[in-house]
């Protein structure tokens, strides 16, 4: 057995404790780096963080920005479609009354309304009739549209190629300076067809107006017309407006705002005078003016390269910066941020400096402990553990424990300070667990007080869509109190107008979770509010969903912007009715509900009878209140479900649905004519209107709309044809009719070119003596394969399509050349031409009538052209001038069918006529009629009294001749002497007839 020698206490303790020192020092240098690396780690982490937050800072703010100018676009586009249609869509109504302009003697002519909503400016040089209807109709549009648009405008105008601007307010137009010319503006020539070919929307850059003094920018959108550029509407938001929305004023970041060129559009320590400043010097300000160089180079490769999107850090004068950049599409801008990065590590910074601090005192005092245990090895260090553990106990979880040993001091040091650790780090846990729960509730708090105090109304529901949290906001908005939602169902918050829409949003969240869309909610007084509502879920730790949180904002006056929007592009400004538009739109919705079988109705298509000849007289104002009543007793006497629009003018249509016979079809026909025939006080004056309608019964009549429109029109003129205040309902014959007015158009065209016309002359006699006086010359028309076409049907034709001009001036000729082959004859050669009403209204007549006479060298006192009274009652003025033009050539100027017109004897004596020819349709009916023979008296009577002559036609009996001479009208036309002849029949006629009885078959 070999015995060991124990070692020395003396020795251990000095190993022990040499060892102490050495692990001491380790651990100290090991916990030293430990610390380094984990304050690097930490400082990394934040700075990802801090860039993670600015990024999406900045990325939030752009897409709400971006919404804000989508919704601009959508106004404005919705605005010109308004303005594109009303204005450029069709011919403008003449009914437009002359413009007031401030001042006529400049070049510039300006016109504002007294309230200022609007004025119009536009060179004198290019003002044109058409331009006098523009400013009249774009004045009553801007006082339509100009409320809604300029509460988000500044402005809104319309511009056009010739110089016409519409404004509104009035400011701008009014301070325009005389030299000022539409196609000066970028805004014009931007949206034209080179820069702009696919006809967008654009935003321009932004501009300093020097009318508003404001940087503004604009929203044009071109109005084109038969692929013509003709105008643009445009809008203009000011810059500041605009910026509003981004957080200029947050000191923890600066905030600027660039377009693609690098100008400058805000800045967070830009103040409003230096801008000002520089928009009224025309200065740009420039991106490296107010912010770092280093950050301004960085933006400017950003905008040279095209990227949407920036994220770099940079130094400037010693400090780190964190800097984010994106784009805004629309309108070709980038928001930027940047931050210090040092404002980050300010809190990291302390911290480090006190970690270096403990373990630069840690060693001292482990050293100075050290140094003690080698000369109290026992004593000390019991006394030292025993003031450890009182000091521990006393809840000093910091306190220093002796060193551990192998020895049993050493032994129970390891084992108190291992339990002190335990004990220390389970109540370091818990309150750490406190801390947490403290910051919970702390944060939990904040939450409910945001969501509390929101501007969005919210509701937190179960699984099971039971509502279990509703805010103020949502109490708000609907009236109810909290007990009406609480355990109530989500959907049962729905209007009744939206509830056959719950199905779909219950399926979306039970297959998808969630749902967003536009629905209205209901209110506690019936009434329903529209909101943008989502619906989202909220999910537990293991990612099933617990719970849902529904946000409702209120989008009501959006709503109602797209409400009055929809009442301008389908609803008659003047009378509130449908327009032809909305009309079309019904009308082909009731043709496919017909097409079914199940479904029949009736329409009516009709105008106002003689409103032309009441607007002309009493003026438009007049005839628009006129159409506003007729407006209001058709509402008033048709049913709800009835569909009545004004297609234009005096032009109304009617959609009777569930009319299924004609019986109905003509009462309704009836209660319209008399609703219409009660008197309507316009003014001081008392007008009786009456309508000619027609009818037409879907499906019976047609299946097509277009063909159904067509029935009922034609059905429509046939009523007036059959004079007037009347109905007609539609039938083949006729389409039949309008069939052979066009093929008598159409051969009427080719028989001018093929000259199968000619001209047979009824005798004008005295009938004292039988004596040859003159002709009347009258057309007469030979079809190669017709035959004779009767005046009856080609004259209204060639009057309606324009071909009168050109064949009543050929009748000029031949009547001429026969007059003048007669007085070369020595033989009678007066000859009567019929004048119609487009030859009399056009402007030609009078140098083609001179050039004529010139040709044919006949002695102008031989040609008398007839002209009927209706043709002289329109502009009276413009009739009378036309007349004296005719007296100065030496023609002799007849009133033909004198009596059947609405001729007034103060204009009678005002024109410059030399016969009254008495209609036949007074003289067929002497003797059997004393009323006609009263008139026939009376008409002569009169003719004497003015020194005016007088010629009876359509005389064909004895009794009637006899009875005109007996009332001193003694020269006579009719088939009592003879029919219409032909010149060879003329030829062989004597000087002197007699009379015979005769028909006119």
């Amino acid at each position: 057995m070999v015995y060991r020698r124990p070692p020395s206490r003396f020795g251990i303790h000095s190993l022990s404790i040499k060892l102490s020192v050495l692990i001491s020092a380790i651990c100290l240098i090991a916990g030293i780096f430990a610390a380094v690396f984990m304050l690097k780690s930490e400082q990394k982490q934040l700075m990802l963080q801090e860039n993670e937050q600015l990024t999406q800072y900045n990325a939030r703010f752009s897409g709400q920005f971006g919404q804000l100018i989508d919704s601009k676009i959508n106004i404005a586009e919705q605005a010109n479609a308004v303005v594109a249609r009303e204005l450029f869509s069709g011919e403008l109504e003449r009914s437009a009354s002359t413009p007031h302009f401030i001042s006529s003697d400049e070049p510039l002519l300006r016109s504002s309304t007294r309230d200022g909503v609007s004025a119009a400016v536009m060179p004198k040089a290019n003002y044109s009739p058409y331009y006098q209807q523009l400013f009249t109709h774009s004045e009553q549009l801007w006082r339509v549209i100009s409320p809604t648009l300029l509460q988000e405008f500044a402005n809104f105008y319309l511009l056009t190629a010739d110089g016409f601007i519409r404004i509104a307010p009035s400011t701008w137009a009014m301070e325009r300076p005389d030299n000022y010319r539409t196609h000066d503006a970028i805004n014009f020539n931007r949206v034209g067809p080179e820069p702009n070919p696919n006809r967008l929307t654009l935003w321009t850059p932004v501009y300093y107006d020097t009318v508003s003094r404001k940087w503004v920018v604009s929203i044009v959108t071109p109005i084109y017309q038969n692929n013509e550029h003709l105008a643009l509407t445009g809008a203009d938001i000011e810059l500041s407006s605009l910026l509003r929305f981004l957080p200029m004023d947050d000191k923890q970041q600066q905030v600027f705002v660039v377009d693609g060129q690098g100008q400058l559009l805000a800045h967070s320590s830009l103040d409003e005078a230096t801008y000002q400043r520089y928009g009224r010097e025309g200065r740009v300000l420039r991106l490296s003016d107010f912010i770092t160089p280093q950050l301004a180079e960085l933006v400017g490769k950003a905008l040279n390269s095209g990227q949407s999107s920036m994220n770099e850090q940079f130094e400037y004068e010693g400090d780190q910066y964190l800097g984010t950049m994106s784009k805004l599409e629309g309108l070709n801008w980038y928001v930027g941020m940047y931050r210090k990065q040092s404002s980050a590590l300010e809190a990291l910074e302390a911290l480090q400096i006190k970690f270096l601090a403990l373990f630069i005192l840690y060693p001292i005092l482990v050293a100075l402990l050290l140094h003690q245990a080698l000369y109290q090895l026992v004593l000390r260090r019991i006394h030292l553990l025993v003031d450890a553990v009182s000091s521990f106990a006393k809840g000093k979880m910091d306190t220093e424990f002796p060193p551990e040993g192998k020895d049993e001091i050493g032994v129970l040091n390891g084992s108190v300070k291992d339990m002190s650790v335990e004990l220390a780090n389970t109540i370091t846990g818990l309150n750490q667990r406190i801390k947490e729960k403290d910051i919970a509730e702390r944060a939990a708090n904040r939450l409910s007080k945001a969501v509390a105090h929101s501007g969005t109304g919210v509701l937190i529901t179960n699984y099971q869509l039971q509502i279990e949290y509703v805010n103020p906001k949502m109490l708000e908005m609907t009236g109810f109190n909290e007990e009406h939602f609480t355990n109530g169902k989500l959907l049962n918050v729905i209007a009744k107008e939206m509830a056959i829409f719950n199905d779909d949003i219950e399926y979306d969240l039970r297959t998808r979770n969630y749902w967003r869309g536009d629905t209205m909610l209901e209110q506690i007084d019936g009434k329903a509010l529209w909101v943008s509502l989502s619906v989202s879920p909220i999910r537990d730790e293991e990612g099933g969903v617990s719970s849902y949180v529904v946000s409702a904002q209120d989008i009501s006056f959006v709503k109602e912007s797209q409400r009055k929007m929809e009442q301008l592009a389908y609803f008659d400004t003047l009378t509130g009715l449908a327009n032809r538009t909305f009309f079309r739109m019904q009308l082909r919705k009731s043709m496919a509900l017909a097409e079914r079988g199940h479904y029949a109705f009736a329409l009516f298509y009709f105008d106002l009878d003689e409103f032309k000849r009441i607007n002309d007289t009493l003026g438009h104002d007049s005839g628009d209140q006129l159409l506003v009543e007729v407006a209001n007793r058709l509402k008033n006497r048709l049913r709800t479900e009835d569909t009545i629009a004004r297609l234009g003018g005096d032009e109304f249509a009617v959609l009777l649905s569930g009319i299924e016979s004609h019986e109905r079809a003509r009462n309704v026909a009836h209660t319209i004519q008399h609703t219409l025939n009660q008197p309507i006080t316009l003014g001081n004056n008392e007008v009786i209107v009456s309508a000619s309608i027609g009818i037409t019964m879907a499906p019976d009549d047609s299946s097509e709309e277009d063909q159904l429109l067509k029935h009922a029109d034609l059905a429509m003129y046939e009523a007036k044809a059959k004079g007037k205040n009347t109905y007609h309902f539609y039938s083949s014959e006729l389409n039949a009719a309008a069939n052979e007015r066009l093929y008598i158009e159409n051969e009427l065209r080719q028989g001018i070119r093929d000259s199968q016309f000619h001209l047979n002359y009824q005798p004008q006699v005295d009938s004292r003596t039988g004596k040859v006086l003159g002709f009347e010359a009258l057309i007469r028309w030979t079809h190669p394969t017709q035959g004779a076409i009767s005046p009856v049907k080609f004259i209204p034709i060639a009057e309606a399509t324009g071909l009168i001009v050109e064949l009543g001036e050929w009748v000029l000729h031949e009547a001429c050349r026969f007059s003048a082959r007669r007085a070369q004859a020595g033989l009678e050669a007066n000859v009567s031409v019929n004048l119609s009403v487009r030859q009399f209204q056009d402007a030609n007549l009078i140098p083609s009538l001179a050039s004529i006479l010139e040709q044919t060298k006949v002695a102008p006192k031989n040609l008398h052209l007839e002209l009927t009274e209706s043709m002289l009652m329109g502009d009276v003025g413009t009739a009378i001038s036309q007349l004296h033009d005719i007296k100065r050539l030496g023609v002799s100027i007849s009133i033909d069918d004198f009596g059947t017109g609405y001729s007034s004897l103060n204009y009678l004596k005002r024109f410059p006529v030399d016969v009254l020819k008495i209609d036949r349709s007074f003289v067929q009916d002497i003797p059997d009629d004393p009323n006609d023979m009263a008139i026939t008296a009376a008409i002569i009577a009169m003719a004497q009294k003015l020194n005016l002559n007088v010629v009876a036609e359509g005389v064909e009996t004895k009794e009637q001749m006899e009875f005109l001479k007996a009332n001193n009208c003694f020269v006579v036309q009719g088939y009592y002497f003879s029919p219409p002849l032909s010149e060879q029949a003329v030829a062989e006629l004597p000087e002197v007839i007699s009379g015979c009885e005769a028909t006119t078959e």
